[in-house]
């Protein structure tokens, strides 16, 4: 599997850093975190859960199944949504540089926006899965 994994996850953070829509709604520089710090800034975004298994039936293809999470604290969903929005945006077919490997596609396969169990923090999630060859 080499890292095939992290290089996907390197090319999506760079992507969504430099993007000017997203930076408009998470602030500038963007607060994307792997881990989000006790004390960050809302809203944030952060890297979720990545799975990744062989792609069948072609050596050195790999599908990832990756996750991104809004959170907000503005009262209602509207900016978790915009958030998720400018998410779709820069990644869905997005021509991302991969470091010894290609990416065949990201695509978006779906988002959702909810209120967490505090209720006082909004959480979005978006899912996207790619497929990436080995060069």
């Amino acid at each position: 599997m080499t890292n095939a994994q992290w290089e996907l996850q390197k090319a999506v953070y760079q992507a969504l850093r430099a993007d000017a829509a997203l930076k408009s709604e998470i602030g500038d520089p963007a607060r994307i975190f792997d881990d989000p710090p006790p004390a960050a800034l809302f809203p944030y975004l952060t890297i979720g859960e990545a799975r990744a298994s062989d792609y069948k039936g072609v050596d050195g293809a790999l599908e990832h199944d990756l996750k991104l999470y809004a959170f907000s604290r503005y009262a209602g969903r509207r900016e978790v949504k915009r958030i998720l929005c400018a998410v779709y945006d820069a990644l869905h077919e997005a021509a991302l540089t991969l470091s010894g490997h290609d990416l065949v596609n990201i695509r978006f396969v779906f988002a959702d926006a909810f209120r967490r169990l505090d209720g006082e923090i909004y959480q979005g999630v978006a899912r996207f899965r790619a497929v990436t060859m080995a060069q």
